[in-house]
């Protein structure tokens, strides 16, 4: 079981260097990332975007270009499809969001001939580490998909349980969030989850214990759950937090970023490799962290 970033990079060390295609890859934080990853073993990037603008970010961080790949290009919509054609070729095993539009990146990612499709829908999941906490907590989806319905939040729950065993949770504890732990037909969020609930119990949602609906203190905290008289086998102990829409899931990671002190790694999974994919604003080492938890993915995720 891996219980924090610490021990992630650990982990991550082991085993041959990921080989990381950067799209527009000229941003410095990015290539400070990349820079460190190289230093820990972990990683070997394949830099495709404007050289010039490149090469001075990599003085700026010491990064040493001579063992990484530069490829050039200064459109960002081809740098997205460079990058998509490296993985697809076999040169790289994960993706990673550079300077540019994470729509341009997802739209070379999910170009019918080109791209990285599987069959299974993209979604985020942000890995959390709590101060005080010896634990690492799922948020999904704050990233990609918008409205989910059930069948949409089923296939988000299968992605991030991949995540979660990648870290070592071989059953994780799904909580399905709402505002209440009834359900209630005037907020569809409850029913969703009761729906997803049921789901889990026949099975048609695998390897993972789901409960909801749960709001978000029964979740996280056993004396809130004691205290609300909910017997749940999820609520105090939930690995994972399913989040009911987009906008949700995206306050709920950045809240405990920036209010709790949070640290995060993120990626997005259902295509062919992870996706790093953050916020320009997010800095190196949590870019840094979601490339040691994709070259894990990359390497474990079938398992």
């Amino acid at each position: 079981m891996i219980r924090t970033f610490d021990e992630l990079l650990q982990a991550a060390q082991r085993g041959a260097a990921a080989r990381v295609a950067v799209a527009m890859a000229g941003d410095l934080e990015a290539l400070e990332a990349v820079k460190e990853a190289a230093d820990l073993g972990l990683a070997r990037g394949i830099l495709i975007g404007d050289p010039g603008e490149i090469g001075r970010s990599a003085g700026l961080v010491g990064l040493d270009l001579s063992d990484q790949e530069v490829v050039a290009e200064t459109d960002p919509e081809n740098a997205a499809r460079l990058a998509v054609q490296a993985v697809r070729s076999g040169q790289a095993n994960v993706l990673m969001k550079g300077r540019l539009q994470t729509a341009d990146l997802l739209r070379a990612v999910l170009d019918r001939e080109r791209g990285l499709r599987t069959g299974r829908p993209l979604s985020h999941v942000a890995v959390m580490e709590l101060q005080g906490e010896r634990r690492l907590i799922l948020v999904t989806d704050g990233g990609v998909n918008i409205a989910p319905d059930v069948a949409r939040k089923a296939q988000i729950i299968e992605n991030a349980v991949l995540v979660a065993k990648t870290l070592g949770m071989e059953t994780p504890r799904v909580a399905v969030l709402a505002a209440v732990e009834v359900i209630n037909p005037e907020m569809p969020a409850t029913i969703d989850a009761a729906m997803l609930a049921k789901m889990a119990d026949r099975r048609q949602i695998r390897s993972a214990i789901v409960d909801g609906p749960l709001a978000l203190d029964v979740a996280i905290s056993r004396a809130a759950a004691e205290h609300k008289r909910l017997h749940s086998p999820v609520a105090g102990q939930a690995d994972i937090l399913l989040a009911p829409n987009i906008e949700a899931g995206n306050i709920l990671a950045k809240s405990l970023q920036y209010f709790a002190g949070a640290t995060m790694a993120g990626v997005v999974v259902g295509a062919l490799v992870p996706i790093v994919v953050l916020s320009r604003a997010d800095q190196a080492e949590s870019k840094l962290l979601s490339i040691a938890l994709a070259k894990r993915l990359a390497e474990h995720g079938d398992d």
